[in-house]
């Protein structure tokens, strides 16, 4: 059936028949509990299963599990270590990870290390697909500076739900120089898991292809709009974008600034002092939220400026406990960018959407894994110009291998929040970005580019490109 297989089957069916019938039903189950009645818990943290010289042995198992993610109710979901979200992996530049992934979901699953800068075998691309039964070591050389990145299912026509059902976790990257800085680390060092979710009336999540509308519990850290108590000082919040669609303009209720310390692929220059922070599917920021200004018993809630829904609007709460000694600090100058080099290449995408049957195109072609797209020099800078064709639906682009810098966006300058560098970017309907890219000339062989709107590329919104010598 190739990429007409039965994602497209469901995804037709929610455009012609279903839709209508579910837009006059409620969208979450009469379990899911009034904002800000659980609290947040904090991802575990994944510990080395043995350790040598330069390396570290992760061990995670994908299979079904049980989490409690509506209070009092049993949900199946999909999970690393049986953890929803998955473990948070904390690594440190120069230093290598191994992480064994073990399948046992029934069916095939890939495991793609978002932002790494890895071998194609080490990937986890959308057809290397490790069976059922199996097990698959990847290499992460971790040569790369700090950042956030996250790893998930990037098996393709599979990615979307499984994603969805919660395979993903934050993989965190530190090293010295950021270490140096003083920021606030240990446990005021928090990583927030943003996504979005439809339950049903007994518990279930509910999966349906590009069911935006219809995923109108917002959840974080895998519990659904939950407070969080935090001590009356600074606190580092990693915020990751894991909804398979959702795009979110996190700000605080009371209007308050906060600070911006990194984008996807680590540290700004210079700290960012902003009131509000988008973020499309994929994309991450560091912020700093200084609660020292605030007496303890004041409650701020983070908001959504995106949202379309009530139920989406709030997201987060943060209630303001008693004051404690804070020796961290958030200097005026972070690290410095890479140079931003010539070009003499450069490149266009059109993302569209049949709005009518779903299937994704970049370029007017659907996803073939038998395609090579064109070819980039190894340790290539590059330009590249994204273009959203939909007048309607919202995209975003993301790069395997790569990162890269924003250089406009419409024609303008690109926003404050994405002055660093990144793997993501975001594209409104009808927008246009400009991109720098470069490729670490270490890496060569065949990789990805897709939509990061997940349900997006599930359906064929992606592409291949391979790194080699020459072009």
């Amino acid at each position: 059936m190739g990429l007409l297989d039965r994602r497209a089957v469901l995804w037709m069916s929610v455009g012609g028949v279903v839709a209508p019938v579910l837009a006059g039903r409620r969208g979450a189950a009469e379990g899911v509990p009034v904002a800000f009645s659980v609290p947040m818990t904090v991802p575990v943290e994944a510990r080395p299963v043995r350790s040598t010289r330069d390396a570290d042995l992760y061990r995670l198992v994908a299979a079904p599990a049980w989490a409690e993610i509506l209070p009092g109710v049993r949900t199946p979901v999909l999970a690393y270590n049986g953890a929803f979200p998955g473990p948070t992996i904390r690594a440190r530049a120069g230093r290598r990870a191994v992480v064994e992934y073990v399948n046992r979901l029934g069916g095939p699953t890939t495991v793609h290390l978002h932002g790494g800068e890895v071998w194609p075998e080490d990937d986890g691309g959308p057809m290397d697909l490790v069976a059922p039964g199996t097990a698959r070591r990847y290499h992460y050389p971790d040569r790369q500076r700090a950042a956030t990145l996250w790893y998930h299912d990037h098996a393709h026509h599979l990615e979307s739900e499984h994603v969805y059902r919660g395979l993903a976790g934050t993989y965190v990257l530190h090293d010295r120089h950021e270490a140096a800085l003083g920021l606030p680390s240990g446990r005021f060092d928090v990583p927030i898991v943003l996504k979005d979710a439809r339950f049903g009336a007994d518990g279930r999540l509910v999966y349906i292809p590009g069911d935006f509308a219809g995923r109108t519990t917002i959840l974080v850290n895998g519990r659904p709009q939950p407070y969080f108590r935090v001590a009356a000082r600074k606190y580092r919040l990693r915020l990751l974008n894991a909804a398979n669609m959702r795009f979110f303009k996190v700000r605080l209720s009371t209007g308050d600034a906060f600070q911006q310390i990194a984008t996807d692929r680590g540290l700004l220059p210079a700290p960012l002092t902003t009131t509000e922070l988008p973020l499309s599917p994929g994309e991450r920021a560091d912020i700093v939220v200084d609660f020292s200004r605030y007496a303890p018993g004041t409650r701020i809630v983070l908001r959504n400026g995106f949202s379309t829904h009530p139920a989406t609007d709030a997201v987060l709460r943060f209630d303001v406990c008693g004051r404690v000694r804070d020796g961290s600090r958030v200097p005026e100058r972070l690290t410095a960018l890479p140079t931003l080099r010539p070009t003499t290449v450069t490149r266009e995408f059109r993302l569209s959407m049949d709005e009518r049957t779903g299937m994704g195109f970049i370029n007017g072609r659907a996803f073939d894994p038998a395609r090579i797209d064109f070819t980039v020099a190894r340790g290539a800078t590059e330009t590249w110009r994204i273009v959203n064709d939909n007048q309607v639906i919202e995209h975003n682009f993301h790069v395997h291998l790569a990162a890269f810098r924003v250089l406009d966006r419409n024609g303008g300058p690109p926003l404050p929040t994405e002055r660093g560098l990144k793997d993501t970017v975001m594209l409104p309907p009808g927008g246009s970005v400009r991109i720098r890219v470069s490729f670490d000339p270490r890496y060569s062989g065949d990789y990805v580019y897709h939509c990061h709107v997940i349900d997006h590329s599930s359906m064929g919104m992606m592409g291949r490109f391979r790194v080699a010598r020459h072009r």
